[in-house]
């Protein structure tokens, strides 16, 4: 159902940054680029990620209670995607770890902008 999520930013070229590493990890080309606008993803694969200028000239601000998540393949890839986002500007807003007992792992993160994101994978429930 969802085509693709696109987030606010003051700086295009900071969080270009911060997005290429990420979409390098997940093997995710960018797949549109302008002055204002970029867009990661594949034309025939899953949910894409923008990030955009306004295109009201304001200045980018966060949405409270928006988080994109994204998906990872294993534990090991979640930590790789958490520690990438801190080291290009992202915080922390949650070490890499299980969730719950159902088998949710996740990290959380905001990159440079605010925006909050999670990398996320479902592991096997510990019997």
């Amino acid at each position: 159902m969802i085509g693709y999520v696109t987030l606010g930013t003051s700086d295009l070229a900071q969080g270009a940054k911060f997005y290429d590493a990420l979409a390098k990890e997940m093997d995710t080309p960018r797949m549109m680029d302008t002055e204002t606008f970029i867009a990661w993803g594949k034309w025939d694969g899953p949910a894409g990620i923008g990030l955009t200028q306004p295109f009201d000239g304001n200045p980018a601000s966060v949405g409270n209670g928006v988080m994109v998540a994204l998906e990872a393949r294993d534990p090991e890839q979640v930590q790789r995607l958490y520690d990438i986002a801190l080291a290009h500007g992202g915080k922390c807003e949650g070490k890499p770890g299980p969730r719950g007992e159902d088998g949710f792992y996740a990290a959380y993160f905001r990159d440079p902008d605010g925006n909050k994101l999670n990398a996320f994978c479902m592991v096997p429930k510990a019997s």
